[in-house]
């Protein structure tokens, strides 16, 4: 059984979810994407995602017409294979087409970035075996990373915020996507230890050295 942890864009909360790998992930119209797929290699037994981006998959899917195969989405930050501030440790990104020939994947390339329901699609230049797209959110507290959280932010940054913590040291914060005052506390402890300013706000100084800590310990 999986855990699966999802932000209601809508209604501003965290739900939870308790699904076989088997079942379709929450909001997904059919079984056009599971619980299986979304994981993929991760091997954790909780994983997050907001509505936002499992309606835009619906919509990606429909538009296709036809099963999109998926080579990556959900990792946990410690499992790495990403860059530090990926979307995909935030749950909101898929690497796809990874089974489709040249022109097939640059149609669904195409048709993503044309439906207007993605944050970004990733150029062909930079992705020439699959196709990328996420449902990121902006602005980014760094280029092309995450935004700037603080107490009170609920949804999947608060999840990854959380899980990086969990991954460095003993805070004991859990993961529930809610930026508490427990979640504040242990952002102020980071902060103090790595010599930053300890106002309790993740912005792009934080990130950058929050991440790039909890990234490392998949090399070690």
């Amino acid at each position: 059984m999986i855990t699966v942890l999802v932000y209601n864009n809508r209604t501003g909360r965290m739900e939870r979810y308790d699904r076989e790998l088997s079942q379709a992930m929450p909001y997904i119209t059919g079984s056009t994407l599971s619980v299986r797929e979304f994981r993929g290699k991760s091997t954790s037994n909780i994983i997050w995602t907001d509505r936002r981006a499992m309606e835009a998959w619906n919509i990606n899917r429909s538009s296709w017409g036809k099963p999109i195969y998926v080579g990556y989405a959900f990792r946990r930050i410690g499992e790495g294979g990403h860059a530090n501030q990926s979307q995909h440790y935030a749950g909101v990104s898929f690497d796809v087409g990874q089974n489709l020939d040249s022109a097939s994947r640059s149609s669904l390339r195409n048709l993503a970035s044309s439906l207007g329901v993605w944050g970004y699609v990733e150029p062909a230049s930079l992705t020439p075996t699959w196709v990328h797209f996420d449902a990121r959110l902006g602005p980014p507290a760094c280029s092309a990373g995450y935004p700037l959280i603080r107490e009170g932010t609920r949804g999947v940054y608060v999840c990854t915020l959380q899980d990086s913590l969990e991954m460095i040291g003993s805070y004991g914060v859990g993961i529930d996507g809610v930026f508490g005052s427990n979640t504040k506390s242990a952002v102020m402890a980071f902060q103090r230890q790595n010599g930053l300013s300890a106002d309790g706000i993740v912005g792009c100084a934080t990130w950058t050295a929050l991440t790039g800590q909890a990234n490392n310990y998949f090399r070690k």
